[in-house]
Formats: C-alpha cells, sequence, structure tokens
C-alpha cells in the first residue's frame, strides 16, 4: 500500500515507519504493481506503444504518460504526478528517476540509449550471477549483453545471489575486478544503490566467487 505521512513524505505499508501514523492513502498494493509494470514495459522496452517521446537519456514527460495510462485503463482517471512521484521515491529497487517534470528507467532497457548516469564511487569488486552450465563458457568468453543493452552487476555477493534465484536456485557468483576495468578505459556507471551498468567485461576481469552463506534477510556471512 502507498501513503503519504504530511510529516515524513511517501511510504509503503500501513504506517509511516518514522512515526507511525497511518497517513494519507495513495493506491493499493494491486494499484502499485500495475502501475508499476507499466511503467517499466513503457520506459524499458516500448515507448511508441504508449505513444511517448523519449530523449536519448531514457527520459519521457510525466504527464505524457499519465496520459497515456488514462486512456488505456481509464479506471485510473485519479492518476496525478504525485502518484507517480510517490511510487518512484519509495521504489525498494531504485528502478526510476524523475527530474523537472520527466521520468525514466535507471536500468533494464532493451533500447540503445545514452542514460549518463554517474561513474563516480565504483567498487573495486563487483558480482554477476550466472548458472553452473553458463560459468565456464562466461569465464572464457567475458560478459556482454543478452536481452538488454548493458549489463547489469550487482554490488555485493549477496545481491548478485539474489538476483540469480530468478533464473536458478543455485546461481554461481562470479566476481568483477571493477578497478581494473576502470583502470583499463572501460565505463562503469552507477544506476541505484546496488546495481552498476557496463558495456561488456572482457574476461580477464571475471573469476569465480567464494560461496558465501546467505542469510534470511539477504547478506552474506562473515
Amino acid at each position: 500500500m502507498l501513503r503519504e505521512c504530511p510529516t515524513h513524505g511517501y511510504f509503503r505499508g500501513d504506517n509511516c515507519p518514522v512515526c507511525g501514523e497511518p497517513g494519507k492513502f495513495l493506491m493499493s498494493d494491486q494499484e502499485l504493481e500495475r502501475i508499476g509494470r507499466t511503467m517499466a514495459g513503457a520506459l524499458r522496452h516500448f515507448p511508441d506503444k504508449f505513444g511517448l517521446s523519449m530523449d536519448e537519456q531514457g527520459f519521457v514527460p510525466m504527464r505524457g504518460f499519465i496520459s497515456a495510462m488514462k486512456k488505456n485503463n481509464p479506471r485510473y482517471h485519479w492518476l496525478r504526478p504525485h502518484h507517480i512521484i510517490a511510487l518512484i521515491e519509495t521504489d525498494p529497487k531504485g528502478r526510476y528517476q524523475s527530474s523537472n517534470d520527466l521520468i525514466r528507467a535507471t536500468y533494464g532497457h532493451s533500447l540503445d540509449l545514452d542514460l549518463r548516469l554517474p561513474t563516480d564511487n565504483i567498487p573495486d569488486h563487483l558480482y554477476y550471477p550466472t548458472t553452473e552450465e553458463e560459468t565456464d563458457i562466461v569465464l572464457e568468453t567475458g560478459l556482454k549483453p543478452s536481452d538488454r543493452k548493458l549489463v547489469h552487476l550487482s554490488k555485493t555477493y549477496a545481491d548478485a545471489f539474489n538476483a540469480g534465484k530468478v533464473r536458478t536456485d543455485t546461481p554461481i557468483i562470479l566476481e568483477i575486478d571493477a578497478k581494473g576495468v576502470i583502470e583499463e578505459g572501460m565505463q562503469i556507471q552507477r544506476a541505484t544503490r546496488t546495481i552498476y551498468l557496463v558495456q561488456e567485461i572482457p574476461a580477464k576481469f571475471l573469476s569465480r566467487a567464494e560461496e558465501r552463506e546467505i542469510l534470511e534477510e539477504g547478506t552474506c556471512s562473515e
């Protein structure tokens, strides 16, 4: 559930995590999921389907998206810009960004774009999940985009493991020498707090990470 606390801003859940007040109702979990899925499709893959004009950095007009959403789903006649901003600001994965009445997805695109994301504060090591069957091939040939335009890397072993669980119960985690990649002259972009984007990773910067125990809350044991 998406709500707004008059003191502490937007939040997801029944009560403000800071003061405990219920705040103002904005949208249900079902509405949040449906609008989020539509945003993902429109901003990552097919803006033309919604009649949206996307610039080279992946931004589209917020009001254009809202108008398209209402046209395709009249049930969302109540949708306003603050609903979209609330969805973006509370998204736990940081998948979207708003700027000057424009919105975009920060990663996951199948479109050719120049995202111009930050390239500072890149960790020395990043991680990537793969399968047992693909591991040797990737270690030999390097990492290249498949269904996306850029390779998506994770900040920690646990982040990569959780991402890999979408494909297999026992993902193999590769460690990337990100410092070496950058020193080689290649650019790594920071999409969210935990996701980094790169055009490709040559094999010489890849190694199989030492296996670590993943705790229930999604972190690694020491």
